[in-house]
């Protein structure tokens, strides 16, 4: 293989939230792999487990290959609308070796205490000592570190429920944070499903590094492939999809709700607050109803339930 073929132009801007999800929108038109939010810094607290800054960086890559100037030129001339509606900052441009992207992330990436229960440790720390449940990550090119908002909230509500001994279903699993994270937690068996088929092949090496490789399913696909029934499970206790809102509300058109077992919880992040009511009534509108809210700065996670019969 080529060393263009491993080599990807990574794109990135650094916005606070509201611009956050905008951004990401235009920049997903033109990246395969999809896009991350990253945290752009954690700010120390009186607890000293700190907070997610209010800023964002948002990032794509984009491969190097004879397209490559094209792609660059339609996106910078979609990134200068979007710049007449609310003004951006500079973009920034950079070459990554896919082989060398886990030495982009050990610089900044430090351990992450979430809630009461769980620390993230990178995989090439040393695990703290104390009585979390440590999860072990190397996110490679997946979304899913645990530094943003959106996968703490996450983490937070399936932490803060009985997930022994769930089915879960992870949609978007990115770098398997969440299944693994359940699993973990004391979950019978996870699936996770995501369209990159980079993110799934390193799902399965996190969920290895974490000994529950045994119990956790990693495969390409979405809703659809799993209502098909093409995995293990077609149904799960808990089912949690962390992606944009957007794309959540069409999901719900493709028979997201289905995948709730009777009596299951569904946990959906990627939400930013005044989102909120957009996507829990298109859950409404399949049979779903908003049982809890955490928020973060400008981002919210919902857990819903099965509407009951009256």
């Amino acid at each position: 293989m080529s060393s263009r073929e491993t080599s990807w132009l990574e794109v990135s801007l650094i916005v606070n939230g509201e611009l956050a999800e905008a951004v990401a929108e235009v920049l997903a038109r033109f990246a395969p792999g999809g896009v991350a939010l990253e945290s752009t810094a954690i700010i120390p607290d009186a607890e000293g487990e700190g907070f997610p800054a209010d800023t964002l960086r948002v990032c794509a890559y984009l491969p190097v290959d004879e397209r490559l100037e094209t792609t660059r030129q339609q996106l910078e001339e979609a990134l200068w609308y979007l710049g007449r509606i609310s003004p951006l900052p500079a973009v920034s441009y950079s070459t990554v070796h896919e082989e060398d992207w886990a030495n982009a992330w050990k610089e900044h990436y430090q351990p992450i205490p979430i809630g009461q229960r769980l620390i993230i440790v990178p995989a090439w720390r040393d695990t703290p000592a104390g009585e979390r449940i440590p999860i072990r990550m190397d996110p490679g090119m997946a979304f899913g570190t645990g530094t943003h908002p959106t996968t703490q909230l996450c983490l937070e509500l399936i932490a803060a429920i009985n997930v022994s001994p769930a089915t879960v279903i992870d949609v978007g699993c990115g770098s398997g944070i969440l299944s693994i994270a359940a699993l973990k937690l004391g979950a019978g068996c996870a699936l996770g499903v995501d369209i990159d088929p980079r993110a799934v092949a390193i799902s399965r090496d996190n969920a290895a590094a974490n000994g529950v490789a045994a119990a956790y399913e990693a495969a390409t696909g979405s809703v659809a492939e799993i209502r098909r029934g093409d995995f293990a499970l077609q149904q799960a206790d808990l089912v949690i999809a962390n992606i944009l809102a957007p794309v959540i509300v069409r999901l719900f058109e493709d028979g997201l709700a289905e995948l709730v077992a009777p009596g299951g919880d569904l946990i959906l992040s990627g939400i930013l607050v005044e989102q909120t009511a957009s996507v829990a009534e298109a859950a409404w509108r399949h049979g779903m109803q908003l049982v809890e809210t955490r928020q973060m700065g400008d981002w919210a996670a919902l857990r819903l339930q099965t509407v009951q019969a009256r």
